[in-house]
């Protein structure tokens, strides 16, 4: 626990200085383009996100996965190695197929994305751009031998040059285009830095990248990389593919004000990945004492969760139209049920990280993706309905709804093991939830 929360505290240092930069760049963008302008600037944003998210594996999760030896904390170089090479493999397959994705929902953007057309060859470069900027290897590395400072110190490097760059293009080049050009230069610049970074922590065989080695010695493997990036799809499904379709069945104007909204009342959404990035390597590390860990960490995320909340009702206009300006005041209400939302995914973030260190992500992704799917079926009859505020509640159900099947998922594996040892066969049991194997 003493490790998890220095961890923890890294993590949350380089969160905060990039909280505090957002800020910066989204005043500046707001007030430099409007809500329609900016409304623009997001789709863009949310459509980048969007492509690289679903084509890009969470490769830092394999590496944490089958880089350590699951006693405690010990690393074996060799299959560190292995899984390095494994993951910058899928990397090279992400960018391709990615940018596959990116071309052919560029061509069908004109009929349904609400951006004018002259953006959409700025929209093609800026997700080029993220697909080549695809860092999740890297923050696998540094993650599994336990470098949070120097991750959080790399990762430092992508608000604070998206703040110059938005400074830069509010003086300038105060459009959608120089906007765009800040955020894809600070996606190439912590590219860099982390892989700089972790290239001295453990540097990175070219022999090693294979998409056969890992697959040959354990039959999961592929199952298990195909439900990870399955459940990160689904995780920018229910943040940048809700932008953009928000933007389809509500204008830019509201996908611009929903984006706002998201963007200051889902600031706890980061702060689940965060404590979810922290509490993964040590649930496959401590076989023994991960149930009691994710507990200790729900219990804590919910006391964080209501504090989070009754600030954002407190002081959420204020900071609204303080931040953006008074045109999106109107946005309060969706960022204070955003806020929940986010406090919710804030406890589960614990529950989920438990299941996938257990070998059971495929769980973990049908219990997301089905309350993830009817949020998106639904989104249009819940715009029609209450506007920005609709699409939150939205979001806000498939949240709860996600978070309930994962503690059920939990306690039904927790019954089975129950069972088992107590008919005398505990060596048929279930894996521990912290096993680093996969499911016996």
């Amino acid at each position: 626990m003493k490790r998890l929360f220095s961890n923890m505290g890294w993590l949350l240092g380089g969160r905060g200085v990039n909280a505090l930069l957002s800020l910066v760049y989204l005043a500046l963008a707001t007030r430099a383009l409007g809500t329609v302008g900016f409304g623009h600037f997001a789709l863009i944003v949310a459509l980048g996100q969007a492509i690289t998210g679903l084509a890009n594996f969470q490769t830092w999760q394999f590496i944490v996965r089958w880089g350590a030896n699951g006693d405690g904390g010990s690393i074996d170089p060799d299959k560190a190695r292995e899984a390095t090479g494994f993951a910058v493999a899928l990397d090279i397959v992400s960018a391709a197929l990615g940018i596959a994705i990116a071309g052919a929902v560029i061509l069908s953007a004109p009929y349904w994305l609400k951006v004018p057309r002259e953006l959409l060859g700025l929209a093609f470069f800026y997700c080029a751009v993220s697909l080549a900027a695809i860092r999740t290897t890297p923050t696998g590395i540094l993650r599994l031998h336990f470098r949070y400072a120097s991750a959080a110190a790399a990762e430092a490097v992508q608000p604070v040059i998206r703040a110059l760059g938005a400074g830069l293009a509010f003086f300038l080049m105060p459009t959608v285009t120089g906007f765009i050009l800040a955020y894809a230069a600070s996606e190439v610049a912590v590219a860099i830095a982390l892989w700089v970074v972790a290239s001295r922590v453990q540097p990175v065989s070219l022999s090693s990248v294979s998409l056969k080695a890992i697959p040959a010695r354990d039959k999961g493997a592929w199952r298990f990389v195909v439900s990870t990036n399955l459940s990160g799809s689904l995780s920018v499904a229910g943040k940048q593919v809700m932008i953009l379709l928000v933007g389809t069945f509500g204008g830019a104007a509201l996908a611009g004000g929903f984006r706002v909204a998201s963007q200051l009342g889902q600031a706890l959404v980061s702060l689940a990945q965060t404590v979810s990035k922290a509490i993964l390597p040590e649930l496959v590390h401590a076989r023994e004492n991960a149930l009691d860990i994710a507990r200790r960490m729900a219990n804590i995320a919910a006391v964080g969760g209501v504090i989070a909340v009754a600030t954002a009702l407190v002081f959420g206009r204020v900071g609204l139209e303080f931040i953006a300006g008074p045109e999106f005041g109107a946005f309060y209400w969706a960022m204070v049920i955003l806020a929940i939302a986010g406090a919710v995914e804030l406890v589960g973030a614990s529950l989920e990280s438990l299941l996938v260190s257990a070998g059971k992500a495929h769980i973990a992704f049908v219990v997301r993706a089905v309350p993830t799917v009817l949020a998106l079926v639904l989104l249009d009859t819940a715009i029609q309905w209450n506007g920005a505020k609709g699409a939150a509640f939205a979001l806000l159900g498939s949240s709860s709804l996600a978070v309930i099947g994962f503690y059920v998922a939990i306690l039904n594996l927790g019954q089975i093991r129950l069972v088992v040892e107590d008919d005398g066969e505990a060596e048929e049991a279930e894996p521990q939830p912290a096993s680093s194997s996969t499911d016996a």
